[in-house]
């Protein structure tokens, strides 16, 4: 089944990109409107210096958006748990900012903040934030009532029904979390360098296919769109991984290796 997991993805890569060279080739489409995959490997490797920076810079603003949302998201549930009040009075805000588009409020955030690189990872945490807040609080409260009799019975105190029953119901929640969090970090970035334009640090993937468009360099702007695929890829595949090592103890886990 694992081996199934990866051989069957990259089976079906190779088909769609053997598909895509055979009708690029078939009605000779031309460079400039669909490049070919070797064009883009092409490019690709020419360009490496100048894309491998923004792939770095791009990445920078989503790992500094990733943990700024998952430390706020994080707090804002434990918040929420403590008082159904507090959460009733303050979670529609979070709601909110979740259904706001975000290139609606980036071009504000990027006016009121001086520093390009903070009002980029600002849109970028507010992208990412929904995520981690309503899993986490849907796994803190998601405790098993029997056990929760159980540490009532035994008088436990507010702190270790916390620690000992709540976090560790809420793991696999905060996780899941984690993974659509990790995405849409990156998402918010990209966004964000997009509505920051010329205007913004000019480094960003983002920027680079705006400039692609302009100057109608469509390969490189191709292998900039396959350098953010293949980071979203991986950010996903690395909080898969993290997950199942931080929950190998967990029933949700032990249960999947059935």
């Amino acid at each position: 089944m694992k081996a199934q997991r990866i051989v069957l993805p990259v089976v079906v890569a190779i088909v769609l990109i053997g598909l895509w060279h055979g009708l690029v080739k078939a009605f000779e489409i031309p460079v400039y409107l669909v490049p070919s995959p070797g064009k883009v490997l092409e490019t690709l490797i020419k360009d490496w210096s100048l894309l491998g920076g923004s792939l770095y810079n791009t990445l920078k603003i989503t790992f500094f958006a990733f943990f700024c949302a998952v430390v706020l998201g994080v707090a804002i549930a434990f918040l929420f748990v403590q008082s159904k009040f507090i959460e009733a009075a303050f979670f529609p805000y979070a709601v909110l900012l979740q259904v706001t588009p975000i290139v609606a409020i980036a071009p504000l955030i990027i006016i009121w903040v001086k520093n390009p690189t903070a009002s980029l990872v600002i849109c970028a945490t507010l992208v990412a934030l929904f995520p981690i807040i309503s899993n986490t609080t849907l796994g803190l409260r998601s405790v098993n009532p029997g056990l929760q009799q159980l540490f009532k019975m035994n008088r436990a105190t507010r702190w270790q029904t916390l620690t000992r029953l709540r976090i560790p119901s809420a793991l696999p929640y905060f996780f899941g979390g984690l993974r659509i969090s990790s995405g849409l970090a990156l998402i918010g970035a990209v966004v964000a360098e997009f509505v920051a334009g010329t205007g913004g640090t000019g480094v960003g993937l983002a920027y680079q296919i705006l400039q692609s468009g302009y100057q109608l360099n469509i390969p490189r702007m191709f292998a900039a769109l396959l350098l953010i695929t293949l980071a979203g890829v991986l950010l996903f595949a690395l909080m898969v991984a993290l997950s199942k090592w931080a929950l190998s103890w967990h029933e949700s886990e032990l249960s999947n290796d059935h």
